[in-house]
């Protein structure tokens, strides 16, 4: 963006001439629940500056984001932590992109600085926030345009993601030499290039795992009830947008980082196509991460994703993108009223109350009137009904020719081996007779889980070559990285909160890399999902976001059940579908877990409880259909627009 500019000094006079809104003027326009367009028209009238939508933003953090739960022994504390219901704090936020002198006159402590291994901070080829906004008003006030296509969207980015001038550890309190990273993500570098300002790094679950904590952030909240969780590991970034912190965010999605915090905070999240945005500058990417915006419409995360999607050499699998992305702007999609001529698949396997228990029921009845949404906009709905699978019939068909390595060691029952191990019988022509006679494919196979597949050294593989690539002097290894970090020390799994120590110690001991189960695991699973679609001319397919709704903080969380796990269904989303969420309304009740060493896997369920809490609807697509996504998922929010503003976190008053 510096270079739009001639000079840092040309830049500062050019700001003190730039033309100031009448008193009283820029007071009119309102931060809450902004979009895109609504804060460039504001800025092409006069009536708002770039500068000035950062202070707004940075009033309603100072207001918003301080810590949100008990945590008697600090941040690292072995003791428990206890959630706090109306705590009007979100904790969402651990890195501010300010200037010390700047964050102290704000207000903001010493944890909240850019870097902790650079205290003075005063690099000018690092301009913090405001100085990135003074820049963009100078240059709007010289040219009457706006710098680029993001000019004055002010962004959080998920911590798992490399920024030159902010520190980036994935939540970690690690001992890196020097905690900023030579060079921005690929993702960064473009939104920074079409003009968004980068205002802070999103707390999230400790190196991407499904956690509402980390080491160096601590625990962070959800903004319709401060004592339940926001999502899994982009729930910093999630909450940060719903309670308008900022005005979009970046996300990762493994298996329901970017949906999980869309659904629990009633916004908009988009795991987009695996291939379609480099995964460049992320701790801990792997085959089935994604980058994705989370954002409070579906036509801002359009906006965004048109600046971050397409090919980058450093990410090898964008290369598939190439001669894939529409040859329109992704937002000229998100723009429907009607769905006449689309079809839509329901995932009935995602909505069997039968499969699950009363933590479901609601979410469930809401995708139901979702679907009639749908159908009353116009679109054909191909559902097979109450108990139905959608995509069974393929799943038997082809799942054991595609998935045959995994589905012979599923059954070994029906494929025995000898004493040396090899096949004890003619493999190939029971497969063959399944494809012909699908009733003889044993049951068990489904959509929410076919199967296992393992990750034999993908995650060492890929952690070590994000830390040589990083090239820092004191963490250099992932034993480096274990014995260099302090880690939380209240572990309970059943809470959601991890031992992320034990795992990496896991993951390093790793000795060689065997990708075939994954690769394979996603061809089956494309193949399976792409031949129904065919089979029944779809366009796109719908389910809940997720059937359990925000749990409470360090209560016991639901158990998988039935391939439902506890977060959102995500599944697909991994073997390289594309999936958008939208808000689908809130609840009136829910069911939580209690402790009980009587019951079953130590925990049972309790009430109904009255709670209004967020839950979000899902389409999925074919690899690279963003633009369909768009239309149906803009069509469904113009007509419901189920997105409500916690109530608890309202307009501040200025300082």
């Amino acid at each position: 963006m510096v270079r739009h500019l001639a000079s840092v000094a040309v830049v500062g006079i050019l700001f003190i001439l730039m033309p100031r809104p009448a008193s009283g003027q820029a007071a009119k326009f309102q931060i809450e629940e902004a979009t895109i367009e609504n804060i460039q028209a504001a800025i092409l009238r006069g009536e708002v500056t770039s500068a000035r939508l950062v202070q707004l933003y940075l009033n309603r953090i100072k207001a918003y984001n301080g810590t949100c739960v008990n945590q008697p022994d600090g941040i690292l504390g072995l003791g428990p932590i206890t959630a706090i219901k109306n705590a009007r704090q979100l904790n969402a936020l651990m890195t501010l992109n300010l200037r010390p002198a700047k964050r102290e006159a704000l207000g903001f402590d010493r944890r909240k600085a850019r870097s902790m291994t650079d205290p003075a901070d005063n690099n000018p080829a690092m301009p913090d926030a405001l100085e990135v906004a003074a820049q963009q008003d100078a240059y709007f006030a010289s040219t009457g345009k706006l710098i680029g296509p993001l000019h004055g969207v002010v962004f959080s980015i998920k911590d798992q993601y490399d920024t030159f001038d902010m520190r980036t550890t994935a939540g970690m309190d690690a001992a890196y030499a020097n905690d900023r990273p030579p060079d921005d993500a690929t993702f960064v570098k473009r939104l920074r290039e079409a003009g968004a300002i980068i205002l802070a790094k999103a707390n999230m679950g400790e190196m991407g795992t499904p956690n509402s904590r980390s080491s160096f952030g601590g625990p962070f909240c959800n903004p319709y009830d401060t004592a339940r969780t926001p999502g899994t590991s982009s729930g910093g970034s999630g909450s940060s947008v719903a309670a308008n912190l900022v005005t979009c965010s970046i996300g990762e999605e493994t298996g329901g980082s970017i949906h999980h915090p869309a659904k629990n905070n009633s916004i908009v999240g988009l795991a987009a196509t695996q291939e379609l945005v480099s995964r460049d500058g992320m701790i801990g990417a792997a085959l089935n991460t994604r980058v994705g915006p989370l954002c409070r419409t579906v036509k801002d995360a359009a906006r965004v994703l048109e600046v971050i999607a397409g090919y980058d050499p450093k990410d090898e699998l964008t290369a598939f993108s190439i001669g894939r992305l529409p040859t329109e702007p992704y937002r000229s999609f998100a723009n429907e009223r009607t769905l006449n001529g689309i079809r839509i698949g329901v995932i009935r396997e995602h909505m069997d109350k039968k499969l699950f228990n009363e933590a479901d029921v609601e979410s469930i009845d809401l995708a139901e009137r979702a679907v009639n949404d749908l159908r009353r906009l116009g679109a054909t709905i191909v559902d097979p009904g109450p108990g139905g699978a959608l995509f069974q019939s393929c799943i038997d068909r082809y799942a054991p020719l595609y998935r045959n390595r995994m589905f012979i060691e599923q059954f070994q029952n029906l494929f025995p081996v000898d004493s040396s191990g090899k096949p004890a019988s003619d493999n190939i022509s029971l497969l063959v007779d399944m494809f012909f006679d699908p009733s003889l494919v044993p049951a068990g196979p489904t959509i929410r889980s076919m199967g296992p597949a393992s990750n034999s050294g993908q995650s060492k593989y890929m952690l070590s070559r994000y830390l040589k690539e990083r090239g820092d002097a004191n963490i250099k290894t992932i034993g480096d990285l274990i014995s260099k970090s302090n880690f939380y020390r209240d572990v309970r799994p059943d809470a959601g909160f991890a031992d992320r120590k034990a795992a990496l110690e896991d993951i390093n001991r790793s000795a060689t890399l065997d990708m075939a189960n994954i690769f394979q695991d996603r061809f089956a699973y494309q193949q399976v999902v792409l031949q129904c679609m065919a089979e029944q001319n779809l366009d796109a397919l719908v389910s809940p976001a997720g059937n359990i709704p925000a749990y409470i903080l360090g209560a016991p969380i639901e158990p998988p059940l039935d391939g439902r796990t506890t977060s959102v269904w995500g599944l697909l989303g991994q073997q390289g579908i594309p999936t958008l969420s939208v808000p689908a309304g809130f609840t009136t009740q829910v069911f939580d877990r209690s402790r009980d060493a009587a019951a079953p896997g130590g925990s049972r369920l309790v009430g109904p409880v009255p709670a209004k809490l967020p839950v979000g609807i899902m389409f999925f697509g074919r690899p690279f259909s963003e633009p369909t996504l768009f239309r149906i998922a803009s069509a469904y929010e113009a007509a419901t627009k189920h997105r409500i503003p916690p109530p608890d976190f309202g307009p501040v008053p200025e300082p």
